[in-house]
């Protein structure tokens, strides 16, 4: 673990503190400064992932820094625009979610910039890995909305944000997986290529779906083993976002392109 001496480091440092900032206010109940603060950190990330793009010449989606980058970047627009869901109680999750973002970003992966390799140079780079990211941060506060249901043994309306979030965040999950097996069929040769990333990829699909199927079976979509698929989702989504980097010696496959 190291500290980035630089404009980016400096960077994603400030968002972190501001998010920090909001995580304390909003424990003391001081919800105008909390916003503030979480405003602030929004702008941050909008500026890190600014600097990083001017840096490195192309949209930096590529390595896991990078796509962690990008995340701290959707997660404060989306804050704001799903408050009305999920009300004050939401706001200290979304503020350590960013913390819990931003932490790999600031000290454990590596910010040295690499050239895209050939298999990224594609009109659907950018579609295919913003529509995955996107919905990753939507199902995960979607999941982690599903765990304090559990932990809290309630029912709706308390189970509501758990469906609204996955509702919001299932079709661009699948948006994501259709557009990769296109761009799989135009760089590989076939829609489909049974690689470790992909078949991660489908079983958190799956398991969404499931969640879905189970939340209409469901008595007024409150029932405990629909929060647990859906708790299950998450964990899916993040062995598939670290799989690929954190494991590709071990199980290589074909996006085994990119590095931490």
């Amino acid at each position: 673990m190291a500290l980035k001496a630089s404009l980016l480091g400096f960077l994603i440092y400030a968002t972190m503190a501001g998010w920090l900032g909001a995580l304390a206010a909003y424990a003391f109940g001081w919800r105008a400064k909390g916003r503030a603060l979480a405003l602030f950190a929004s702008a941050a990330a909008a500026a890190a992932f600014g600097a990083r793009w001017v840096g490195v010449g192309h949209v930096p989606m590529q390595s896991l820094f990078e796509v962690f980058l990008c995340l701290a970047l959707l997660l404060g627009p989306l804050s704001f625009l799903w408050r009305r869901w999920l009300g004050k109680e939401g706001e200290c999750t979304d503020a350590l979610i960013a913390l819990a973002i931003l932490f790999p970003a600031g000290f454990v992966f590596s910010e040295a910039p690499a050239q895209l390799p050939p298999a990224l140079f594609s009109p659907l780079f950018i579609p295919h890995v913003a529509a995955y990211l996107l919905a990753y941060v939507i199902l995960i506060r979607s999941s982690l909305a599903a765990g304090a249901q559990l932990l809290r043994r309630a029912d709706a309306p308390e189970a509501e944000p758990v469906y609204r979030l996955a509702r919001l965040g299932f079709p661009l999950l699948t948006l994501g997986l259709l557009l990769g097996a296109w761009w799989g069929k135009l760089a590989w040769g076939d829609y489909w290529n049974w690689d470790p990333k992909e078949l991660w990829s489908l079983t958190t699909w799956v398991v969404f779906a499931g969640y879905f199927h189970l939340h209409s079976l469901e008595e007024r979509g409150g029932g405990r083993l629909s929060a647990a698929v859906a708790l299950l989702g998450g964990v899916c989504i993040l062995i598939t976002l670290l799989w690929v980097n954190l494991a590709g010696r071990t199980f290589p496959g074909l996006h085994a392109y990119t590095g931490p």
